[in-house]
């Protein structure tokens, strides 16, 4: 698998229902076979395949990902919405796709998902980090402008009144 390959792949994963999947026929286009011969072998080996691995998109999800992938005319033929497959669905099809190329496709997607789930675990460091500083720094802050109105309120208190009043003046 080449660089191009693993960004095409990463470019095939969709957030749907809170969970990152595949489209059937993305998958079915990276093995070179079809895509009714992909959700075929699913079918005849449906119990490796629970909801939590695979599930078909309603008519709005897959709306939403045509306007995603922005190509509504290459899916024009379906009759029925497509299935997805989750992390755990990917793997699986490496049993039911019996080749050396689904093999190595499959370990290409599962290093892709590894490396998403990564970054989603250091970003939510660094968000925690953040709102940890930023509480530390408003606490700082809060400090920081009570001393300075004591300060304010102490050096007003013990200087003579000096202001002159602007404005006009009664006649």
């Amino acid at each position: 698998m080449n660089d191009v390959s693993l960004s095409k792949i990463e470019n095939m994963i969709y957030m749907v229902r809170g969970q990152k999947v595949m489209l059937d026929s993305d998958l079915a286009d990276l093995y070179e076979v079809e895509t009714s011969q992909l959700n075929r072998q699913v079918r005849r080996n449906i119990l490796r395949f629970p909801e939590d691995f695979m599930f078909q998109l309603t008519s709005n999800e897959f709306r939403e990902i045509q306007k995603i992938k922005n190509a509504v005319e290459q899916y024009g033929g379906q009759r029925k919405n497509p299935h997805v497959f989750t992390e755990n669905g990917v793997a699986m099809l490496s049993s039911v796709l019996n080749s050396d190329k689904a093999i190595l496709i499959n370990i290409a997607i599962i290093r892709i998902f590894t490396k998403l789930r990564s970054f989603l675990l250091l970003e939510k460091g660094l968000n925690e980090r953040m709102s940890s500083l930023e509480s530390g720094t408003n606490k700082i802050f809060f400090f920081f402008f009570e001393r300075l109105d004591a300060i304010e309120l102490t050096v007003d208190s013990k200087l003579p009144s000096t202001k002159k009043k602007i404005g006009l003046k009664k006649s």
